[in-house]
């Protein structure tokens, strides 16, 4: 089992920007490949964005492609989800988990306790 701990969501105007951070219990570099996805109330979790294992390959869901970048330091066991651009519409929770070698999303691990991003006037 894998422990997983998101930081650094908020309250933020829309137009603005936001990085989240992901801390795994041991060696993401083992695990594989990573995916940030969110969840809003009365609404499915959904697949923001995935990374793999050496961070060769990156796959973002539409609704923030060019908005939002992913990346991933190994050595620190951590991912990482900057996001640029915020619209009141990203306004949910946000988790990290594993996802499938091809970038598709399917969850591995427990899921943490996420982070809140609340995107507001």
């Amino acid at each position: 089992q894998v422990q997983l701990v998101e930081s650094g969501g908020g309250l933020v105007q829309p137009g603005g920007s936001l990085t989240l951070s992901c801390a795994a219990s041991r060696s993401i570099f083992n695990i594989g490949a990573m995916g940030w996805y969110r969840q809003a109330p009365g609404k499915q979790r959904e697949l923001v964005a995935a990374i793999s294992r050496s961070g060769g390959s990156i796959n973002y869901a539409d609704f923030v492609k060019g908005r939002f970048t992913i990346s991933r330091d190994n050595a620190k066991n951590t991912v990482y989800l900057q996001m640029n651009s915020l619209k009141p519409e990203d306004t949910a929770v946000y988790y990290c988990n594993g996802v499938e070698p091809n970038l598709q999303a399917s969850p591995r691990w427990d899921w943490g306790q996420g982070t809140q991003v609340t995107v507001s006037s």
